[in-house]
């Protein structure tokens, strides 16, 4: 007799007849929910993980009952009452305090074959296909609303300019400054998308190059040497210097995109006159890596983030201030980026802050 199914007992454990004993095995072996429906919408057989799903006490019982929610119940209704073969879907939704579990059910129409006749119930968690289908929905959503708001600004310039200000020198002048910011704000945003669009079709192939992280750190900061010096940072580097090791396998532009974006993110949340910190060391072993790993510290002075924020900062244009990011060139993708590239490099990105004291992202990366 199959694990789940026994004599004597009702439930998981209820007594199945000889001639149905392979069907009972059968359906036991499938790790999603199944059950076998027959005259009278009566369960006549259910699998340990439809137990697990519906409750212990099915069989004999009404699977309209079991089911209860109206969309099911009607999809199981319509293929009773159809041709064998025929195939009815709707949504299933488990509730439970600690999350929404979302499942595909299909009832199939058996063709009758001796004892087995009724309706097959099957159960699928489709969850992860709704959340990555939200996602979607909510990134063309965002992506629409970061274009729209330059667009409709220049939009509206391009109007004045061609009315009333034509012959306005000075207000000419003034409105083309704003528009050409308004146009470079959409180049970083679209080439912020491409750079998200090529790590996320590249992530899970692990790059093989051979690469010093303290020929990266200090090629970007070179190239953010301008911006460092406008804003009166005060700049500390410790740890690993060009020339002392710390290689790792990695893809050196998307390191160098990595810690473009980190420091750009401390420089212009540390504010004017802030301190920005950078330690690159090595560590023999570090929990949760199996080898040596490097990790990279960047830290800055500024006014920190409410813990709140913290987990939802790599993800794709979340803002803790939108209005102060947008007025800082920021895209809302930077750091989402960064997560993508870090992971793969099999890494882990770790932030730290406190409110008035500054915050810290903290990169780990193997070694070998």
């Amino acid at each position: 007799m199959p694990h789940g199914f026994s004599a004597r007992s009702h439930g998981p454990d209820a007594q199945v007849p000889a001639d149905l004993a392979p069907v009972a095995a059968l359906l036991a072996g499938v790790p999603e929910p199944l059950l076998w429906v027959g005259a009278g919408n009566r369960i006549r057989m259910a699998n340990p993980a439809a137990h697990e799903l519906l409750g212990a006490r099915l069989e004999g019982q009404s699977a309209l009952l079991a089911i209860r929610q109206p969309e099911p119940v009607a999809a199981l209704e319509r293929a009773a009452a159809a041709a064998p073969g025929t195939r009815m879907e709707a949504r299933y939704i488990l509730t439970t305090p600690a999350a929404e579990t979302i499942f595909r059910m299909v009832a199939h129409r058996l063709a009758p074959a001796g004892a087995l006749e009724g309706v097959l119930v099957s159960f699928l968690d489709i969850s992860h296909v709704e959340e990555a289908e939200q996602m979607r929905r909510d990134f063309v959503a965002n992506v629409s609303h970061e274009l729209r708001s330059p667009l409709t600004v220049l939009s509206g310039f391009i109007e004045t300019l061609q009315g009333s200000a034509r012959d306005d020198a000075p207000a000419r002048e003034r409105f083309l400054a704003i528009m050409a910011q308004e146009a470079r704000r959409m180049n970083r945003l679209v080439g912020d998308l491409l750079s998200l669009s090529k790590v996320e079709a590249n992530e899970r192939v692990r790059p093989r190059d051979v690469v010093r992280m303290a020929d990266v750190i200090g090629a970007t900061l070179a190239a953010l040497r301008p911006q460092i010096e406008e804003e009166g940072i005060r700049l500390s580097v410790r740890g690993l210097a060009p020339g002392e090791g710390g290689e790792l396998p990695g893809d050196r532009d998307q390191l160098e995109q990595v810690v473009h974006n980190l420091v750009e993110n401390a420089i212009k949340y540390g504010g004017t006159g802030g301190a920005v910190r950078i330690t690159l060391e090595a560590h023999a072993s570090w929990p949760g890596f199996s080898g040596p790993v490097l990790t990279l510290a960047v830290a800055d002075d500024g006014e920190g983030i409410d813990p709140i924020h913290l987990p939802r900062l790599t993800e794709r244009f979340y803002r803790v201030d939108s209005h102060r990011s947008r007025q800082m060139g920021g895209t809302g993708l930077g750091l989402a980026i960064v997560k993508h590239i870090v992971n793969r490099h099999r890494g882990r990105l770790s932030i730290d802050s406190v409110r008035g004291k500054g915050t810290t992202f903290l990169l780990v990366l193997p070694r070998q």
